[in-house]
Order: C-alpha cells, then structure tokens, then sequence
C-alpha cells in the first residue's frame, strides 16, 4: 500500500472519530413557544374554585407537562390568545414570550432566567372564569441548557456558568451567553425561544455544540 492510500485511510478514520465525538457531545435543541406558569390561587381564579390541570402531554423534562388548558395575555397594544399553561401548578405565577410577542402585546418584558421575575414586566391574564393582573412576571426567557450533574462533568461546566452553543445548518448561528442549569432532575437539553429558532432555522431535530466562553457573566 501506498503512502498516498494511508494517509487517505488515516484521515478518514479521523474524520469518522471525529464525527463520533460530537454527536457524543451534541446539544439536543427545544423550541420552547409562549407559555405560562401557574401558581395555584392563580389557575383557581382563572378557571374556578379547586381547579387541576389536566395533561395533554408530557415534556422533555421529568415531571413536567403541556397542559390542555390555555389563557389569553393581554397589554397596552394587544393580546395574544390560546397561550399554553405547562403544569404542574408553581408557587408563582411566570409568562415567558418572545421579543416579537412583547411587541404585539406592547409590553418591555427584561431577559431572565426561568424563576427570576422581581421587577419583571406586568401583564394581564385571562381564563374561562376570571382575569387578573399581574404586576411583575413577564419575561423573556434566558436561552438555557438543563442537564445532569454527570452531563455537567462530561462537558466541564458548572450550574449558573455561561457557555456559547454553535449550530450549524443552512444558516449557522452562534448564540452566547447561555446559562447552564443542573440539577439531578433534567434531562440534556438547550431551550430557545421561537425568535432564536426562527434566527437559526431551529427545529426540535436541531442539535449544537457547547463552547466554554471566556468572561461570565
């Protein structure tokens, strides 16, 4: 054998380790659409006295469901209905959107992290059986990665840390400042909203690949 015809067989043994390497270490990739959170007295207020979700599928992360029930958001500008609640019910009530949707609703929600909604933007919430206003927990949720404390070792990351994740396609896109949560009850997976998948051409087939970023925040 040739000295042309090894180096052909080495660089595609490589190749192929290579691509083994990072679907091995790929970032599956959700779209997560508009949504909300419920605190109990809340959902009871929206649709009645002692009311429960009920299931209409379940999500990635455990324990965690897309419920059959909607409600309608409304600000200054407009409002925007058939808004999925996810269950089970929260201690506090949080509206996720996009930047899109807060212009419609012609609100300025702020960038946060899921949970984080002290000074949030305020909104309206309406159900079948009451509305209320809310005066803080709209927001824009922080692009994130859930994973595993194992998942975290495996990547050398650590909880709160901000990475970068490169997807590639047919419009390749790098998205910073993505926040890293662990926790033993994730599952692997990066959440970006419908105007970073739009951006990227997204789907939930989609996968990226994390990049440590200097400076966090």
């Amino acid at each position: 054998m040739n000295e042309q015809a090894i180096q052909t067989i080495v660089e595609e043994v490589v190749s192929r380790l290579k691509d083994s390497s990072n679907k091995k270490h790929a970032i599956p990739m959700a779209v997560s659409a508009r949504h909300c959170h419920l605190s109990q007295g809340d959902l009871e207020v929206l649709f009645g006295p002692g009311y429960e979700l009920t299931k209409k599928a379940d999500l990635s992360q455990p324990g965690q469901f897309a419920a059959n029930e909607t409600i309608i958001i409304a600000g200054p500008r407009g409002s925007i209905e058939k808004v999925r609640i996810l269950g089970p019910a929260r201690n506090m009530t949080q509206v996720e959107v996009s930047q899109t949707d807060s212009v419609k609703l012609g609100v300025k929600p702020p960038l946060r992290e899921s949970g984080n909604i002290e000074g949030s933007a305020p909104i309206t919430l309406i159900g079948p059986m009451g509305s209320l206003y809310k005066k803080e927990g709209l927001i824009i949720a922080q692009a994130h990665i859930h994973m595993s404390p194992e998942d975290g070792e495996i990547f050398g990351v650590k909880n709160g840390e901000y990475v970068k994740v490169e997807v590639e396609g047919e419009r390749p896109v790098t998205l910073g400042n993505v926040l890293i949560r662990i926790s033993p009850r994730y599952k692997l997976e990066m959440h970006v909203d419908t105007d970073e998948a739009n951006a990227g051409f997204i789907t939930e087939k989609t996968a990226g690949r994390l990049v440590k970023q200097e400076g966090n925040l």
